[in-house]
């Protein structure tokens, strides 16, 4: 846990634990800020969470359809994973020219993975906006 937990062990372990602690979070300061966003969206929005599964749900599938690398199976909650690799582009080419048709995707820890997430500010409006602009920013749309 990234706020509280002891490891104990050889020196070797702890630059490794240090370094997954810094991973992870570990590092925060603050905690708290963010743990009490996550108790109000707990607390008021958590009859909508469905809506934002399926949102990632639509999105997920029709970036697959129009032929960007998308694990489907990985989509259970409101991320989606999109590879670059397909596309011969860094994750950060990738996201200058998601930028560049005003996209805005993060990065992650894996040198060509991007994430999306669909939250309470993002429409369904929104998402079929992205199925046509993601894949003509990484150059993949396929024929229909």
């Amino acid at each position: 846990c990234p706020l509280g937990a002891i490891v104990a062990g050889s020196e070797e372990l702890m630059v490794k634990a240090r370094r997954a602690k810094h991973l992870f979070g570990g590092a925060m300061r603050q905690a708290g800020i963010v743990a009490a966003a996550g108790v109000y969206a707990l607390d008021h929005h958590l009859d909508r969470l469905a809506e934002d599964h399926a949102r990632a749900r639509r999105l997920a599938e029709g970036l697959a359809a129009a032929g960007v690398a998308v694990d489907l199976d990985a989509v259970e909650t409101n991320f989606v994973q999109l590879d670059v690799d397909p596309c011969g582009l860094t994750k950060w080419e990738a996201l200058a020219r998601l930028k560049e048709h005003g996209v805005g995707l993060s990065a992650t820890v894996h040198p060509t993975t991007l994430r999306a997430v669909t939250h309470l500010d993002v429409s369904d409006e929104d998402i079929e906006r992205a199925i046509d602009l993601i894949p003509r920013a990484l150059g993949v749309l396929v024929e229909a």
